[in-house]
């Protein structure tokens, strides 16, 4: 349970170090933002195909695999489908708007409740390299969040410190849904392998829907391959150095 907590905070606290940057510049290039994105996205598919489904399917078998990652990817699709993607760079006339502040938050809020709930269903697996590899997939996904917020709160006129708070506050519910996640899968019998698979769908949605489009939509699709790339290894390493 301890190094559910410690993971899952490590996961969640990553949206904090997203608004870091923000600190000291105000504005990154769409260049550093597509080979970022791009990363993330590496990231994730390496932990959900070399990680959760394999772990997913020696717990469980091919049934809950296939029905855990279907689940998985059609919740995912229906917050998409209900909480709007603002363009924050692009969107004019968004320092007047708080209720659109208020959206973007809420939509942070609902969106950390899969990712957490990946995270202690991934602890709670009797694989013990997993818990780790999973919240850096989603510490490495929160990231980038937190530098979208930070933009789109300091576009609001928000000062630095409270952005901070907005996204620390953002990941709390994530660590919340963790802690739900660990002892659901820990106390109710086969749901650990369920469960895998639902991580691996949301984050395979996550990228396919949301972070390769965003890091092919500037211009700098080769570098971004790249990085891709280099995630998806960063990742083998990780679960390597794990065992």
């Amino acid at each position: 349970m301890a190094a559910a907590l410690l993971g899952s905070f490590c996961s969640a606290m990553a949206t904090v170090l997203g608004v870091i940057p923000i600190l000291f510049v105000k504005r990154l290039s769409e260049l550093w933002k597509d080979v970022l994105v791009a990363f993330t996205a590496g990231i994730m598919v390496s932990a959900s195909t070399f990680g959760l489904m394999p772990q997913a399917l020696r717990e469980s078998g091919m049934i809950a695999l296939t029905l855990g990652l279907v689940t998985g990817v059609l919740l995912l699709d229906l917050i998409e489908s209900h909480i709007p993607h603002i363009d924050v760079e692009n969107k004019p006339g968004l320092s007047n708007l708080d209720s659109k502040a208020l959206l973007v938050m809420i939509a942070l809020f609902i969106h950390n409740i899969p990712e957490g709930l990946s995270t202690g269903f991934s602890y709670a697996s009797e694989q013990t390299s997993l818990g780790p590899m999973v919240a850096i997939a989603i510490g490495a996904q929160n990231m980038p969040e937190g530098l979208i917020l930070a933009v789109f709160l300091m576009n609001a006129r928000a000062t630095r410190r409270k952005a901070l708070i907005i996204a620390a506050l953002t990941g709390l519910m994530e660590m919340v849904s963790a802690v739900i996640g660990y002892f659901t899968a820990s106390y109710v019998q086969n749901v650990v392998g369920y469960g895998l698979a639902f991580a691996a769908g949301a984050m395979l949605f996550i990228v396919y829907k949301e972070l390769i489009p965003e890091s092919h939509g500037h211009g700098y699709e080769r570098p971004s391959t790249y990085s891709f790339i280099f995630g998806l290894l960063a990742m083998v390493y990780i679960t390597l150095f794990f065992g």
